[in-house]
């Protein structure tokens, strides 16, 4: 159900609307409609010109074109409950055999003639048709169900493929682990993993725009379609109030043309609107397209159907260890650097976009999200983060024949940034510097960022005596690299060094409210 909701390619003229021009999200539409048609002050005032001159599917435009308008309010008013809704026929029979056909007249809404029915036996639903144990129910599809079932329909008339790439996933998780920690300190906000994987899509599609095609047939030549900017389609949750929840698939617009600030504010400007159900016809415009999360509800990867309209979708997998690493232990994980993954698919139509194409983006992606193209570097820079982010590298070994224990590594990490962490201080408030020093990056200590989750002896640090080697670099930066630059490793008293150093290197902690008031205070002193 959610791949086939993203698949479709919505097209909203505005002018003589019908429920196949929005696609997937022609549910929602129809549920509008028929609230606009009972009271029109309901409905959002800015959808009324579209559903002004909109028309449900074809059972329903028959339904209303033989009823009188008093019933057709009446229908919608009673929900279903005694009564079919238009483009329904209610069942007029119990047993299998006498089920109603699926292509029975629907040019009048008088009930066939029934026989007469016992005062003793059981009444029936105009909607349930299940009376004894032994008989099925059958309950017409509605609103996003029926479009649903159209949807899958008309999907098997698009031959397509889909292309499978697994992405190691630590890179991404500890870049977006240093992003949010400084939009914590600084403006606020979070990036997540969607962020990240839509971005490296736009990017990616800029660089190898073959996938941002569609299959269409003009004077009845078939044609292949290639838009002139591309239009992310995002989906997104939401729930209802009756319990159920519904997926909604707003686009981005010009997405190519966005820097990532932009995008990150179109972004949640729909997550938000959608939420509030602000969202409105020209939303649904101009998906070319779609990026789909069936991860979040732990699946590994699917495979959605494909809608007219569009040349491909793609499915962002659960984040999560391979399935023969699941039982292991966190620390032998770290020992031996197992990575959580995230498998990618790409299905597209196979008119327009071959295997070797849709296999060699699935690699563009792969290669900006773990860290290839400048892909986090330019992320970092337009989020004004100081400093540049943890690089791909591979797991050194060491062994106990003689090599440096990692141990000692880190320890001369943790002096490096002692010595020369102000050095990186972000103090200047009129430019923006992506700033760098070759003593305080892991990969001049022998280390990768494969070890950021294994722990080691600190020194002292935090009051711990180990910590993983990300929180380490994480009171380190706190400590010396942000607004102010520290620098007292010159003293010659160990015991004032000491003292500095027990009260700078700690956790961050966001001062409460009487402390911010003490702060601003000594500031106007």
């Amino acid at each position: 159900m959610r791949g086939l909701a993203l698949a479709e390619r919505t097209n909203v003229t505005g002018n003589g609307d019908s429920a196949e021009d929005f696609g997937a999200n022609a549910w929602l539409v129809d549920e509008m409609y028929k609230q606009y048609l009972v009271d029109k002050n309901s409905v959002d005032k800015a959808w009324w010109p579209v559903l002004e001159n909109y028309s449900t599917s074809s059972d329903a435009q028959a339904a209303q074109s033989s009823s009188p308008p008093a019933a057709q309010a009446a229908a919608q008013i009673s929900g279903g409950s005694e009564m079919p809704a238009a483009g329904t026929i209610a069942p007029t029979s119990t047993s299998p055999e006498a089920a109603p056909s699926q292509h029975a007249s629907r040019t009048t809404n008088a009930a066939p003639r029934q026989a007469p029915i016992p005062a003793d036996a059981p009444r029936k639903s105009a909607v349930n048709v299940a009376a004894a144990p032994d008989e099925d129910a059958v309950t017409p599809l509605r609103g996003m169900s029926k479009t649903l079932a159209k949807n899958m329909d008309e999907s098997l008339t698009v031959p397509v493929a889909t292309s499978v790439r697994t992405i190691p996933a630590n890179l991404l998780i500890d870049n977006r682990l240093v992003i949010n920690s400084n939009l914590r300190r600084s403006r606020g906000g979070k990036v997540s993993f969607t962020h990240l994987i839509g971005w490296a899509l736009i990017q990616a599609l800029k660089e190898f725009p073959s996938q941002n095609v569609s299959y269409a047939e003009v004077d009845g030549k078939p044609s292949i379609v290639v838009p002139a900017h591309i239009g992310l389609g995002i989906a997104i949750d939401v729930p209802k109030p009756d319990g159920s929840r519904s997926l909604l698939v707003p686009a981005i617009k010009r997405a190519d043309t966005l820097d990532f600030n932009e995008f990150l504010a179109a972004y949640e400007d729909l997550v938000k609107r959608a939420r509030d159900g602000k969202l409105t016809a020209a939303d649904f415009q101009g998906a070319t397209i779609s990026l789909t999360n069936p991860g979040g509800i732990g699946t590994v990867h699917s495979v959605p159907r494909l809608m007219r309209g569009q040349g491909s979708i793609i499915g962002a997998g659960a984040l999560e260890y391979p399935a023969e690493f699941q039982g292991a232990a966190p620390e032998t994980l770290n020992r031996l650097g197992i990575s959580k993954t995230i498998t990618l698919t790409s299905t597209y139509d196979h008119r327009v976009i071959q295997g070797a194409g849709s296999g060699e983006f699935l690699k563009k992606v792969h290669e900006r999200l773990t860290g290839g193209h400048k892909f986090y570097e330019d992320v970092f820079a337009a989020l004004r983060i100081p400093y540049k982010p943890i690089q791909w590298a591979a797991d050194i070994h060491v062994d106990s024949t003689g090599q440096v224990d990692k141990s000692a590594r880190v320890q001369e990490l943790i002096n490096a940034f002692r010595v020369r962490g102000h050095l990186m201080a972000d103090i200047d408030p009129l430019e923006y510097v992506q700033r760098t020093h070759p003593d305080l990056e892991i990969e001049s200590h022998g280390l990768t960022f494969w070890d950021l989750d294994r722990e080691f002896v600190t020194g002292g640090i935090g009051g711990q005596r180990s910590m993983k080697l990300r929180d380490i670099l994480g009171v380190l930066r706190d400590s010396y690299c942000r607004k102010i630059g520290i620098e007292y490793m010159h003293i010659q008293d160990p015991g004032q060094r000491a003292w500095l150093r027990e009260r700078l290197e700690v956790p961050y902690a966001k001062p409460d409210h009487d402390a911010q008031l003490r702060i601003r205070e000594a500031q106007r002193g």
